[in-house]
């Protein structure tokens, strides 16, 4: 869970999963004004409709993931929480880091004006951030193709095109 801030100074709540397996974006879903355990449940379920889901969940100690309606919820999905260390970042290093690469690399350069508009600018990065966006950690293969590296065509300096994503905030090299 993180907070932004949209153009009118009016505050969204993001939720984020991620499976930490494959480094993939599940999903994204917002929720505007006051956070309680209903609306947690809400935006965790909208994000994993019609998806398959691990058996376990990792989340921090918030005392949001104390309430009842976010256990039962747990429960009828036949999830198994996991808790990190209290008031110890690192023990969630993959998300904390996705979270920052969130906020720096797009929602620091692109303004959203609504809930509906951050959701949709939202959904084209974690298409960016699965299908295109190297990964070190994966040596240079985007999450949704892991070891695929040696398939992917490669650029020669005199052969290649750029390739706009996230309506042209980023541009990749790709062979022509």
């Amino acid at each position: 869970m993180f907070r932004c801030e949209w153009l009118l100074l009016n505050n969204h709540w993001v939720m984020l999963v991620m499976d930490q397996c494959t480094r993939q974006i599940i999903g994204f879903a917002i929720h505007s004004g006051a956070l309680d355990g209903p609306a947690l449940c809400r935006m965790f379920n909208r994000i994993i409709a019609g998806r398959c889901v691990s058996t376990y969940l990792s989340s921090d100690n918030d005392p949001l993931f104390r309430y009842h309606q976010w256990q039962a919820n747990l429960r009828i999905l036949d999830l198994s929480p996991v808790k990190s260390v209290p008031f110890v970042p690192l023990s969630h290093s993959f998300i904390e880091r996705l979270i920052g690469t969130v906020r720096r690399e797009f929602l620091d350069q692109v303004p959203f004006w609504n809930a509906h508009d951050l959701d949709r600018k939202l959904r084209l990065f974690r298409d960016y951030y699965n299908q295109q966006r190297p990964h070190q950690s994966l040596a240079g293969a985007p999450p949704a193709e892991p070891g695929a590296r040696s398939k992917r065509k490669v650029a020669h300096l005199h052969e290649y095109r750029w390739k706009k994503h996230c309506r042209g905030l980023y541009q990749l090299p790709e062979a022509a």
